[in-house]
């Protein structure tokens, strides 16, 4: 594994760019938007996920026609709008490939845990996620150990663990397995959060989402043979249901995600992201009724608290993927598909 250049040299040349302070303010502001949209999104659309299952498909089958659905549409919209961004040399390939194998092994080990542990166990193991992402930028990409962003680190976390209700689970005595699956699931999320940033430092988050989901769709195309598509095209219901879970649960909240991670960088990106549960807390009491007790309600601030902290730490933010590309900066390693 290789540094990047030195980041010192990179934000001197940045911060002389006598708009940047502005700039930098905007990408900021973007980045949170985004990723919270994204947490939003990834929330709703299991619902309608749950709903499909309940009409008669099966898990790998509903994972498989997701990926399917979502990268042919989002192919289809690139070839109509921005052709351009489907260029590809051909030594970026095994650094897309492996983003969409991470995908897919994403989805395959958090249904997995799923299987065999609490949902709400599932989900706490799979927020472990920016522990591994935060470990990792400060120990290989010379992240500082700010005070900011530890508290930021500590509060989501804390925050997670409230609102899925993890002072009510056994952890302890959950099945061993589950607990594999959980930790490789979030093992995969942040290896999948490391390595997009990497390849939009020479790459749009568009083309890196493409090929990633391409890839994903390959993937599940392998392991599950597609023979089940006649489920969905003789009923237009279960059509209309894949298709929203292509594009509001799949296409659209991993390309904010990207977008998010684009101009905040991974670590920022991934802590925000905790989001996800609380907004899912929030549509069950909203739609189906169901009650948030008063330490998931702490949870959910602890986490918004997180978000807020993370604001006064600025640090390497010359170093967001968008900031390189337009600077025409990339560290060396970025140029393969080494972290």
């Amino acid at each position: 594994m290789t540094r990047g250049v030195d980041s010192g040299k990179i934000a001197f040349r940045v911060f002389c760019t006598p708009n940047w302070e502005g700039l930098g303010d905007s990408f900021r502001v973007k980045g949170y938007i985004f990723v919270a949209w994204a947490a939003i999104l990834w929330a709703s659309s299991g619902v309608a996920g749950k709903w499909m299952m309940r009409e008669g498909l099966g898990l790998m089958e509903l994972v498989q026609f997701r990926a399917s659905f979502a990268t042919l549409l989002l192919g289809i919209w690139l070839l109509a709008k921005r052709r351009d961004l489907l260029r590809l040399q051909l030594r970026d390939l095994p650094l897309l490939a492996i983003l969409g194998f991470l995908m897919a092994l994403n989805n395959a080990t958090y249904f997995y845990a799923i299987g065999k542990i609490q949902v709400g166990a599932a989900i706490l193991l799979q927020y472990m996620a920016p522990v591994f992402v935060a470990v990792y930028a400060m120990a290989f990409w010379s992240e500082r150990i700010t005070v900011p962003k530890s508290l930021a680190l500590v509060s989501a976390l804390a925050g997670c663990y409230l609102v899925v209700g993890g002072y009510n689970l056994e952890l302890l005595k959950l099945n061993k397995q589950g607990l594999v699956g959980g930790v490789a699931a979030a093992l995969c999320f942040s290896a999948y959060t490391l390595l997009s940033e990497r390849g939009m430092h020479r790459h749009d988050p568009w083309t890196v989402l493409f090929y990633a989901m391409l890839t994903s769709a390959i993937f599940w195309h392998v392991v599950v043979p597609p023979g089940g598509y006649a489920k969905i095209f003789v009923d237009l219901t279960r059509l209309l249901g894949i298709l929203w879970v292509a594009v509001m649960g799949t296409v659209l909240p991993f390309a904010l995600y990207l977008l998010g991670i684009n101009y905040l960088r991974s670590t920022r990106a991934i802590v925000t992201a905790t989001l996800e549960p609380i907004s899912a807390g929030l549509i069950s009491f909203l739609i189906l009724g169901e009650v948030m007790e008063g330490l998931q309600v702490i949870g959910g601030l602890l986490v918004i608290a997180a978000i807020v902290i993370l604001q006064v730490d600025r640090e390497q933010q010359v170093l967001a993927p968008e900031v390189l590309r337009r600077k025409g900066k990339s560290p060396p390693s970025s140029h393969g598909w080494v972290l």
